[in-house]
């Protein structure tokens, strides 16, 4: 009994510590470079809502760099397009996504590095109306507010968000996790949506993950370039 109460006891520690895909170049990373041969096509359409540069000063504006069309085509073609502070781009494509083997698509963000990395939620709709979010698991430390030059951290801590690999190195999105969605059709995905991680981790402002834990992330980053940096979504 006392053995079982053991592998029972080291099993939730090792569940409550379980990691997520490494960064680019490790060891099991999902990560997907942009030439790849898994891409079949890219968003041919893409809308862009800005946020502010700091959702808690709105006097400063929007966030201002790139336009709502570098969001199309493949990855580095195009500057990026920067969302501000819970910033939001629809992207549309010429043919629905359908529900594949393995990931149906990914996103790609311009991070110089693997540790400094600015997220996104993704949710993704069937009629455009509806949407509906893949769960995002943030373990980052909420200790302390992660400024707009610190770095993130460990890509192991973060899943089901955009933006966890650097520039070029697209963040895969497997439809299979919202399979029993009602109201989504995952074998016809229209719409996918891209909102920006605030980052802030304090209340009113702190967006949060499936567990309600805070995302951290760089904050504040009020500039024109701030927030989420979208380059791509390839099929």
């Amino acid at each position: 009994m006392k053995k079982i109460i053991l592998l029972a006891f080291l099993f939730c520690i090792c569940y409550s510590n379980a990691q997520f895909s490494p960064a680019v170049g490790s060891i099991g990373t999902s990560s997907i470079y942009k030439d790849s041969s898994a891409f079949i096509s890219w968003a041919s359409n893409c809308v862009v809502t800005r946020g502010y540069q700091d959702i808690a000063i709105p006097s400063g504006g929007y966030a201002t760099v790139g336009v709502d069309s570098n969001g199309t085509k493949k990855a580095s073609v195009n500057p990026v397009v920067s969302l501000g502070d819970g910033g939001i781009a629809i992207l549309t494509f010429t043919s629905p996504i359908t529900n594949g083997s393995g990931f149906d698509f990914a996103v790609f963000e311009n991070s110089f590095n693997d540790v400094f990395l600015e997220l996104a939620f993704v949710e993704v709709s069937s009629d455009g109306i509806n949407y509906f979010r893949f769960p995002p698991t943030s373990n980052t430390q909420t200790l302390s507010q992660i400024g707009p030059f610190d770095n993130t951290g460990d890509a192991t801590k973060l899943n089901n968000l955009a933006g966890k690999y650097r520039a070029n190195y697209g963040t895969p999105f497997d439809l299979q996790v919202l399979q029993s969605i009602a109201g989504l059709n995952i074998n016809n995905i229209t719409h996918v949506k891209i909102i920006d991680v605030v980052g802030n981790i304090n209340v009113p402002y702190a967006t949060y993950d499936k567990n309600n834990n805070p995302i951290n992330d760089p904050y504040p980053t009020a500039f024109g370039s701030g927030g989420f940096d979208l380059d791509a979504v390839g099929v």
